[in-house]
């Protein structure tokens, strides 16, 4: 049996045999295991055809899935799949973006609002008959797959195409999680990012997520959406937790390492030195230099 999380590094991997194989690729879910798959973004296109009970979790809610659906998801996108007890059923492929401008309707589906879905999830349910319609493009889709058919990469994208516009006819689920519940969740997302730069063990890789903004780019949530989360569950900020993890992490480099403090402040995320000193100074009434005396 093959494992899942394996297959989100897929990609990474030289696990597949050519160029175009890395591009696109087509499954049964019953070929993998039930490792959740952790929250995050992936660098691949991904439609699931799904007729196994479970949840997903996105930063501003999550979606029951307790019927046959059809679930899109994008770079774009981060999210998470907890699997319901029971065997898993359906099918899925994955693609590249390079696998879609190959082919000359790229643009439509790029634009989609299947990719690009603003307020909604895009988890489509099915009945019987519409589930039963889209099996068959999977299953035509790895026939073709494992085909030396010449012109099989047209083919699949051709596939590709009827079933994003199958789901275009459908209207996509809207997440019932209570507001409170989808605070909660953004903010406990919010501080593992925010500690998940930290310990910073080298020069080399300054922070990369320095202010609310940052953080809300990669929860794909508008930054005044994720500040009122953080202070309704907090009561803090977001400035004010991402400015006190910095501060912290300041005195623990200054006491226990060598670094020079114009290092410390590229790590931190300082462009200047003096920016830094002007900060640590104004938050904790000495210089970087006098703490480290």
């Amino acid at each position: 049996m093959k494992n899942l999380e394996s297959l989100e590094d897929f990609f990474q991997n030289n696990q597949v045999s050519t160029e175009v194989d890395k591009l696109f690729n087509v499954f049964e879910l019953e070929e993998f295991c039930k490792t959740p798959t952790h929250y995050s973004r992936k660098d691949y296109y991904k439609i699931s055809l799904l007729k196994s009970f479970g949840r997903v979790l996105y930063a501003d809610g999550e979606v029951d899935v307790n019927q046959p659906a059809l679930m899109f998801t994008s770079p774009i996108t981060p999210y998470s799949w907890e699997s319901a007890p029971g065997d898993l059923k359906g099918y899925f492929c994955i693609f590249k973006e390079e696998f879609l401008k190959e082919s000359k309707f790229s643009e439509s589906v790029q634009n989609s609002p299947l990719f690009n879905i603003c307020g909604t999830k895009p988890i489509f349910f099915l009945n019987e008959s519409e589930y039963t319609t889209l099996e068959i493009f999977f299953i035509k889709m790895i026939e073709v797959s494992e085909s030396e058919y010449q012109y099989k990469y047209e083919l699949l994208r051709n596939y590709v195409s009827l079933i994003i516009h199958e789901a275009m006819q459908l209207s996509p689920t809207e997440s019932s999680e209570q507001p409170t519940n989808a605070s909660k969740r953004i903010t406990t997302l919010f501080l593992e990012l925010l500690e998940q730069q930290f310990p910073i063990v080298s020069t080399s890789q300054p922070l990369t997520l320095k202010s609310a903004s940052d953080f809300a780019k990669v929860l794909s949530v508008h930054v005044n959406h994720l500040n009122f989360s953080v202070r309704e569950i907090t009561g803090k900020s977001t400035t004010a937790h991402i400015t006190d993890r910095i501060l912290a992490e300041a005195n623990i480099l200054l006491r226990n390492t060598d670094w020079p403090i114009a290092d410390i402040a590229f790590s931190l995320g300082f462009n200047y030195p003096t920016y830094f000193n002007n900060f640590f100074k104004k938050k904790t009434g000495c210089s970087p230099k006098s703490l480290r005396k």
